[in-house]
């Protein structure tokens, strides 16, 4: 098969999955979990039914793989704030605020069923444990210059940080985040 045409098959099929994600988390935000079927996905993705399921079984897989690319999504951001940030203590800071308003917006636009739903998925404790990872080491860095504390392991801080900042979830405004934020930083300041 030559190149271009190979290029094409796939950038359609790629096409197609994307479009078939993102109609399928608009209907969900709209009907909920239990409110969306493959007919109406295949239709506000614009493809047929055979189509569909070419790609995708079911409602359940569709979803999990939306879940999945938003992981990625949220991983790559954290990450790339990280690496914009200037020296240790600028990249934690601007890596928990950045958490605090993602999760924000989680709690914001997604019903609490659908959260459970999509928190079955083994994908989400590979992400949590590279979250954790992330943020070990951004808080590892600090510790090194001494703008974090060094009593406690930086693993232990970083679960700390993890469960302290999930409470914006349903932070009901921006100051509420900043205050989660604040009081989080200042329980990874240095003692004394």
């Amino acid at each position: 098969m030559p190149r271009l045409w190979t290029d094409t098959i796939d950038t359609h099929r790629q096409a197609v999955r994307e479009a078939t994600l993102d109609s399928a988390a608009a209907l969900v935000a709209q009907r909920g979990v239990r409110g969306v079927t493959m007919v109406q996905i295949a239709e506000a993705a614009g493809i047929g039914r055979a189509t569909l399921y070419k790609y995708f079984p079911d409602v359940e897989s569709i979803l999990a793989t939306w879940h999945q690319r938003q992981i990625r999504r949220h991983l790559d951001h954290l990450a790339s704030v990280a690496a914009a940030a200037n020296g240790p203590a600028d990249r934690l800071e601007s890596v928990l605020r950045t958490y605090a308003r993602i999760s924000t917006l989680v709690g914001a636009h997604h019903d609490q069923r659908l959260i459970d739903f999509l928190h079955r998925d083994p994908q989400v404790a590979r992400a949590e444990r590279e979250l954790r990872r992330m943020i070990g080491g951004l808080i590892r860095e600090a510790s090194a210059i001494g703008a974090v504390r060094t009593d406690v392991r930086p693993g232990e801080l970083a679960e700390y940080c993890l469960h302290a900042l999930g409470a914006a979830r349903r932070a009901r405004s921006a100051a509420a985040v900043d205050r989660l934020v604040g009081l989080t930083l200042n329980g990874l300041r240095p003692l004394g």
